[in-house]
């Protein structure tokens, strides 16, 4: 991935895909692209180059990161909560235990406090690190409406809404639609598990002893060569911690693999494989696989206008919030 990042026919590249794009991402709320082009010129430079450098010393910030940002915006909104410490804090509860990349995040503030202090928020630094973190594993770059501004509260009890690995299609379609995002957004955002991985604990009950089993005892809905991949990643009472990659096809590359896995029955999240078995979002699953479904869809482009959409929920922007000295703490 060396000198991938932005070089000179890149960065062409990604500025015309910008104006092509950007006309199309909703903004409000009072984020706008290019909010610090005065008050801060190289904000986003800084948060990119760090991203980029820790990203070649350890690939798993990138679906970290941008797990990180799914998880803060759908806990009182896009405001950097998730990275608070403390005692009950949103990062200590149970969703939010294996997520990783917070020593991106401070990095990236702490060189923004270096170059223009109190200027950049927490929750910029994370919406935009989460956009860098596609780009670098081979996805597409978007426009990221900038202004948040941080919030004050962080409450573990407040996670309860964030979308579970067992939910039904039906609750996880509620769940995005009580923060304003259709079946679309959820399905393309659900994609994001393109990148990254998850722990045997997540998943191993559909292995062994599954409530509607098959005569191995297995969730009916995966194929069956590939519980034998997974028991043998998994065992029965195995290390939960474990991690097993979500899209089996290429983990690495953000692309639109994971979809084909759960045509497959490959998906390892109950919750993902359940997309393929709802009609209501097997449409777009099958949209996003080449040639196939009603309505031919562009993964990269529907999930660029599905993430600027979900990064301007709750936003705090103008005088709401404060824009934190450091990531981890609310200012004194």
């Amino acid at each position: 991935m060396e000198g991938r990042f932005f070089p000179n026919k890149a960065a062409l590249f990604m500025m015309l895909l910008s104006v092509c794009i950007a006309p199309t991402l909703v903004q409000g709320q009072g984020t706008r692209v290019g909010f610090y082009s005065s008050s801060c010129p190289r904000a986003e430079a800084i948060i990119r180059s760090t991203v980029q450098a820790h990203f070649k010393s350890n690939p798993t910030v990138a679906p970290g990161l941008l797990r990180m940002h799914f998880h803060d915006c759908f806990v009182q909104g896009c405001d950097g909560s998730i990275l608070i410490d403390g005692p009950n804090v949103e990062k200590t509860a149970g969703p939010n235990r294996l997520l990783r990349g917070y020593e991106v995040i401070d990095d990236a503030k702490t060189q923004l406090e270096a170059a223009c202090a109190g200027v950049v928020s927490c929750a910029d630094i994370l919406a935009l690190a989460a956009r860098d973190s596609v780009f670098l594993t081979n996805g597409r770059s978007w426009a990221v409406p900038t202004g948040r501004r941080d919030g004050r509260v962080s409450l573990a009890s407040d996670t309860a809404n964030l979308p579970g690995f067992r939910d039904s299609v039906d609750v996880q379609k509620k769940k995005f639609a009580d923060l304003g995002l259709n079946t679309l957004d959820l399905v393309a955002l659900v994609g994001g598990h393109t990148i990254g991985t998850g722990a045997c604990q997540l998943f191993s009950y559909r292995l062994y002893n599954f409530t509607n089993t098959t005569s191995s005892g297995a969730d009916a809905s995966i194929d069956p060569s590939f519980v034998s991949q997974l028991r043998s990643l998994c065992p029965q009472n195995g290390d939960g911690t474990r991690r097993v990659a979500l899209d089996t096809g290429s983990p690495s590359r953000f692309d639109a693999s994971f979809f084909a896995n759960l045509r497959s029955g490959r998906g390892v999240l109950e919750s993902d494989q359940k997309l393929w078995t709802d009609a209501s979002t097997k449409t777009f699953v099958q949209g996003f696989l080449s040639g196939q479904g009603p309505t031919r869809l562009d993964f990269n482009t529907e999930f660029a206008k599905s993430m600027v959409k979900m990064s301007n929920i709750g936003v705090k922007t103008g005088t709401n919030g404060e824009i934190r000295k450091i990531c981890s703490a609310i200012n004194a």
